[in-house]
């Protein structure tokens, strides 16, 4: 009698109990060099982004400003956003000054941390190549070495989210609840951080875990009700004291219409950026498809939305491989159990990317080119993990065959973006291109895949295909950026919007498919940008800032401002946040930013804003700011009012109205 005995599916490499030298070499130098290159050159940037700087300074020196985010310590009005990513800023620079350095160090820290925490995910299923690889691949992409290096939330949330993964993961193996719970209060930070877009991850964590998850169907569906309750807990706390403290008492949650919290969540920040009817936007109603003023603000949508000029440099690189990976890993992985670490590990980063990249592909609200920075982490995992998958089986000649062609449409992407800035070493794509077709030629060939040799192809292939990103980000790390929408890399002239909210100092233009619509002109003089374009020569000139840029303030005006600075409790007020922000943060006194980001929200009212004036509370109103014939009528109508009643000043071409005369 025979016994057959069904031969199993390949096992997971389980992790050592220490890891070999060269993997603890490896790791303290990917480590190592992602803080360096990440903190390199900081200052440069000034106040980076003021929106998110004004906020760090008023929540160091007010701690009911630290818990709401408000745009001003006098707490006016809060950022577009919930905080979570700002307290980490605002007691640094509490702890150690107001200065960039103090402000953007953090962010540094976070994207160390990401890596760290991405090698380890991927390390714990694949081996360490994998991790390191992973790691490295997110270091170098070209947003990521943008975020990281900026004070915007992004790079807290591409934490948390790489971190709701790895729980996750933990969960699968396990099978105990208290991963799913831990999972979802992950989420749930990552809403106080940028609200609904950590939502794009829930569901590749739901779908993984329904597949893969040790206990029974039943069993796997409280579990992730578990974490659902565990991430509105995460979140909810701080939902809940914002909507129940009095009104009266607390800022005006800006970027909502109506005082709300759970207004901005759903409207501005939430399904509006999806279908692009966004109240209290530049342009709301106004979507990414052309409609409205007959032309698109934030790009065109579509299927090829990530690998078109504005966004292609920033994420693009990858993704095509990433792709091709994932499936013949996934085809690997074919007679694996159902709860299968591996496999599993796949579907969350997988779906991960194309969750979130149909979503990114398609939304026809506000989308800037620095929002790609979420599928960075999804995008190192895959290519970590499908190198080393496929390499481990590369005596199997289709799965060589499957190397080749990820490796080939790796370098048509860097041929393509890079041809897309052709100033921009253009020795580069040719080197790309000579190396990719030799390391092709290595992969075919199986001696020259082993030994010695074998060392020469994967330095080759790593050439190949991170030779272009990495060349990306060392520029973007090379370049100081400022305002509120930036783009990593070169330019590959992709400007509109009449010139305003630069993101790159020295360039003129608006990055990240922001074009400016058809039919539409900004009148001459818009104070979109501040004159001189680096804020140098923007701030001989007053450097009032607008709706996308901070205000420069020279020492006159600052010194003008501090004067008997106590006496109020705002120095001065000015339509738009951008606008007020550069005055506050030169005086480290409260501005009132009226109407919010925008300009459009109805904070505060008119007659609010003249019985501020009448009890003394605001010294001057500084002219123009926001965007012409963007103010909603609140903001509008308080500008009016105090040139019908107030006599108007010029300091360094800035119009200044003193409201105690």
């Amino acid at each position: 009698m025979t016994t057959v005995i069904e031969r199993p599916a390949e096992a997971a490499p389980t992790e050592p109990a220490t890891s070999p030298r060269w993997e603890w070499i490896g790791l303290i130098a990917l480590l190592v060099g992602t803080g360096v290159a990440y903190i390199w050159g900081l200052g440069a940037s000034g106040w980076a982004n003021s929106f998110y700087s004004a906020a760090i300074q008023a929540g160091s020196v007010s701690w009911k400003a630290f818990f709401f985010g408000s745009s001003d310590a006098a707490n006016s009005i809060t950022v577009d956003k919930p905080p979570m990513s700002l307290w980490l800023m605002s007691l640094s620079v509490r702890i150690f000054g107001l200065n960039t350095w103090a402000m953007l160090v953090p962010q540094a820290l976070l994207g160390v941390a990401s890596v760290a925490l991405l090698r380890t995910t991927v390390k714990r299923r694949f081996g360490g190549a994998a991790g390191l690889l992973a790691g490295l691949v997110l270091a170098v992409t070209p947003v990521a070495a943008l975020m990281f290096r900026f004070n915007n939330p992004d790079a807290l949330l591409v934490l948390l989210m790489i971190a709701s993964v790895w729980a996750l993961l933990r969960g699968v193996e396990t099978g105990k609840t208290k991963w799913l719970l831990i999972t979802g209060m992950f989420v749930g930070f990552g809403f106080l951080t940028k609200q609904l877009q950590v939502m794009l991850v829930v569901p590749p964590l739901a779908l993984t875990y329904l597949i893969a998850g040790p206990p029974k169907f039943l069993t796997r569906l409280w579990q992730l009700f578990g974490a659902l309750g565990a991430m509105i807990v995460a979140a909810g706390w701080w939902i809940l004291i914002v909507e129940f403290w009095p009104a009266s008492s607390r800022p005006w949650v800006g970027g909502s219409q109506n005082n709300s919290i759970l207004e901005l969540t759903l409207g501005y920040n939430g399904f509006g950026r999806l279908s692009g009817d966004e109240t209290g936007s530049v342009t709301p109603g106004r979507g990414g498809t052309g409609a409205g003023m007959g032309g698109s603000m934030w790009g065109e949508t579509g299927i090829l939305r990530m690998f078109d000029a504005s966004q292609g440099g920033q994420i693009a690189w990858l993704i095509p491989a990433a792709s091709i990976l994932l499936v013949v890993g996934l085809v690997l992985r074919g007679r694996a159990p159902r709860t299968d670490v591996q496999r599993a590990s796949m579907i969350v980063w997988g779906s991960w990317l194309l969750v979130t990249g149909l979503t990114f592909s398609f939304m026809a609200g506000i989308f800037h080119s620095y929002y790609t920075v979420a599928l960075s982490p999804a995008v190192a995992a895959l290519i970590g993990i499908g190198s080393v998958v496929l390499w481990q089986r590369r005596e199997r000649y289709w799965v060589r065959i499957a190397m080749v062609v990820a490796l080939a449409s790796t370098v048509v992407m860097a041929w393509v973006l890079l041809g897309r800035s052709a100033s921009f070493v253009p020795w580069l794509k040719w080197a790309i291109f000579v190396v990719g077709v030799l390391a092709a030629v290595a992969l075919l060939i199986p001696a020259l895949t082993r030994g010695r040799l074998a060392a020469a192809s994967i330095l080759a292939v790593l050439f190949a295909g991170l030779a272009g990103p990495t060349a990306y980000a060392v520029d973007t790390i090379d370049t100081p950026h400022n305002g509120s929408i930036v783009s990593a890399g070169p330019d590959t002239g992709m400007r509109g919007f009449g010139g305003m909210g630069e993101g790159r100092r020295g360039q003129g233009g608006m990055p990240g498919g922001m074009q400016l619509p058809a039919g539409m002109q900004l009148p001459a003089g818009a104070p979109g940008r501040m004159p001189g374009g680096d804020g140098a020569a923007g701030a001989e000139l007053g450097g009032m800032g607008g709706l996308l840029e901070g205000s420069a303030p020279t020492a006159a005006i600052t010194e003008m401002l501090a004067q008997d600075a106590d006496s109020y409790t705002w120095v001065a007020a000015a339509i738009g946040a951008n606008t007020a922000a550069g005055y506050q943060l030169a005086t480290e006194e409260p501005v009132m930013p009226v109407g919010g980001f925008n300009g459009t929200d109805p904070s505060p009212t008119l007659a609010e804003f003249q019985q501020y004036v009448a009890v003394g509370k605001i010294h001057y109103f500084i002219g123009g700011g926001g965007m012409p014939g963007m103010e909603s009528g609140t903001s509008a109508a308080i500008s009016a009012w105090v040139a019908e009643n107030f006599t108007a000043t010029t300091v360094d071409n800035v119009t200044f109205y003193d409201l105690t005369r």
